[in-house]
């Protein structure tokens, strides 16, 4: 689809509409010259007429002063050829001025135009009936329809006759547009061809089932164009196109084989263009995904009692240790954005919440240039009291999840189709019931697969990649939790194990090989957790009103934390972060 315009031909039939009864009405074209898109003159003064510059050149080689040493005969020559083109500009404009002439003699010209701005500036409440691209069915034909959309693509086939594709959201419909007597003059056609692409339109029109398979379009129908209006001008020249961003690795590879040339868009111009790369199918469907994730996260626990909080981001000191914070003055104050809600939610449990959730932002300044670290994130947590034991909150994990999975595979079918066209991935394996092993038994599995690990140590990329290798070999499962990780790679607030302070009552969470959960029962005792605060480094000072939390009676209690955009990447297969950030923040992006 699409074709080259020629330059300027948009403005060849110059109008702007209006708002009435019956929709939007034609009015008087502006005064000739005038850029519809620009409030600066079409044509500026021109420069020293081709015939004048011609002359220099033959003064010049009289005088054989001429740089270019050229001959009489030659300036003569192109003298003549300066001359031409002055004719033909001229006839092109008064060819132009004909058309424009003949355009307002057109008696369909009411029928489409550019919508002036003080039209759609909430001005009148019509009361006509809109239909989205995506309700656009068999069952609708014959019907008269009011749609709004992005120009996708423009391809004119005569002078009398156009197909125009039609986005909204995920979805797209072909228009056509044929001049007859009654409703779409070649004029009307003519403007629609000079459109520019991902500019705004209505289009009003009737439905029609063609009778062969519409290629390109995820509607099966068209709609035969009666009215067509431009609501907004997109810039003639996108820094990246729609089509480009959208293909896959099996569209290069195909072409690679044919020899055909294709723009790949890389990640950086993505994300500088980022609200062009937003109108992708896949991208459309990423964040539908992560809406619904959240929408499950929240349902599900308040299902369960849970109470939704929210907790500041601003706080006086680091809450998960360490220095990866971003600092800050605070009125004079030093303080720091909050690594986690970490403190806050025990806090609200030691308050009579006896379980809370929160979604929220999250703030790490780590100088991570990974594919699945961010500086600022969506963190989804939870903190809950616990009875007995603390695998009462791997239950909520292995419940919560299962459910979400359920959700996204049932009800997510078409998003998931979207990305998976661009984004080819193998569905997500799980089990009904999660499976749960030791920190102790993953080591043993990378120990008899060949990988030795530091038994007291974390595990890196590389090893939780081949423990979840060996983990779908063994279970076939993508999803498990790994439970009582050693003390010495978890937060000072993790409750050690009873029967070996040297571990932890924790667990992490892993997708596809990599690490999405972090999880624990948390120390309830005001002095351990003091102790356990100094001995990794924290001022207790700064947290002195944390730890002064439960001095008045705190039930035991444990939660987790989640990275909203690391579930849904991981849940598709994408191959990183930065593709389920709407707007990503890593070191060394700060804008869009």
């Amino acid at each position: 689809m699409g074709a080259t315009v020629p330059r300027g031909a948009h403005r060849a039939v110059p109008k702007l509409a209006r708002f009435g009864a019956g929709g939007y009405q034609v009015l008087a074209p502006p005064p000739p010259g005038l850029d519809m898109s620009s409030s600066k003159p079409e044509n500026p003064p021109p420069p020293p007429s081709p015939p004048a510059a011609a002359a220099a050149s033959i003064s010049e080689a009289d005088n054989g002063t001429g740089s270019g040493g050229i001959s009489k005969k030659q300036a003569k020559k192109e003298a003549k050829k300066a001359e031409k083109a002055q004719r033909q500009q001229s006839s092109a404009a008064q060819a132009a001025e004909a058309e424009s002439s003949s355009a307002l003699d057109d008696p369909l010209s009411s029928h489409y135009g550019d919508v002036a701005v003080e039209e759609i500036q909430s001005k009148a409440v019509s009361g006509r009936e809109w239909t989205e691209v995506g309700d656009l069915g068999a069952e609708k034909a014959g019907r008269t329809v009011l749609i709004r959309g992005a120009a996708q693509a423009i391809r004119p086939v005569s002078k009398k006759m156009a197909f125009l594709v039609l986005r909204q959201a995920m979805s797209t419909v072909q228009c056509v547009l044929v001049a007859d007597a009654r409703h779409v003059s070649p004029h009307m056609v003519k403007f629609a061809t000079a459109l520019s692409k991902e500019s705004i339109l209505d289009v009003e029109g009737v439905v029609s089932v063609p009778s062969q398979p519409i290629k390109g379009t995820t509607q099966q129908v068209e709609v035969q164009v009666r009215k067509l209006y431009c609501i907004n001008r997109a810039i003639p020249n996108l820094p990246i196109n729609i089509e480009d961003a959208a293909r896959s690795e099996a569209e290069f590879a195909k072409a690679e084989l044919t020899g055909e040339q294709l723009v790949r868009v890389g990640q950086d111009t993505r994300l500088n263009n980022r609200v062009l790369d937003l109108r992708t199918p896949a991208n459309q469907a990423i964040f539908r995904i992560q809406c619904q994730v959240e929408h499950i996260f929240k349902q599900f626990l308040l299902s369960k009692d849970f109470v939704g909080i929210h907790t500041p981001k601003l706080i006086s000191g680091s809450s998960e240790g360490g220095a990866a914070v971003f600092k800050l003055d605070y009125k004079g104050q030093p303080a720091c954005l909050a690594q986690s809600p970490q403190l806050c939610k025990q806090m609200a449990i030691c308050g009579g919440f006896g379980r809370v959730f929160e979604v929220g932002p999250v703030f790490r300044a780590e100088d991570s240039y990974t594919h699945r670290h961010l500086c600022e994130f969506v963190g989804l947590d939870v903190e809950m009291e616990i009875k007995e034991h603390y695998f009462e909150v791997c239950d909520i994990v292995d419940r919560l999840f299962v459910e979400m999975f359920d959700h996204l595979s049932k009800n997510c079918k078409r998003e998931l189709e979207a990305i998976n066209r661009q984004y080819p991935f193998e569905p997500l394996k799980y089990l009904p019931k999660t499976l749960r092993l030791t920190y102790e038994e993953g080591i043993q599995m990378l120990k008899e697969a060949g990988t030795e690990i530091e038994p007291m140590g974390d595990l890196n990329t590389e090893s939780e990649k081949k423990l979840g290798w060996l983990v779908r070999q063994k279970y076939d499962t993508d999803f498990y939790i790994l439970c009582r990780y050693p003390l010495a790679v978890r937060p000072f607030y993790t409750m050690p194990c009873y029967d070996d302070p040297a571990y932890t009552n924790s667990f992490d969470v892993f997708i596809r090989g990599e690490e999405i959960i972090s999880g624990a029962q948390r120390i309830h005792t005001p002095e351990l957790l003091a102790k356990r605060a100094e001995a990794c480094g924290i001022d207790v000072k700064t947290i002195s009103t944390y730890i002064d939390s439960f001095k008045y009676g705190a039930p035991p209690h444990g939660g987790f934390g989640v990275g909203l955009e690391r579930v849904v990447m991981l849940f598709c297969a994408l191959n990183n972060i930065r593709k389920t950030s709407m707007f990503p923040r890593d070191p060394q992006r700060l804008v869009p």
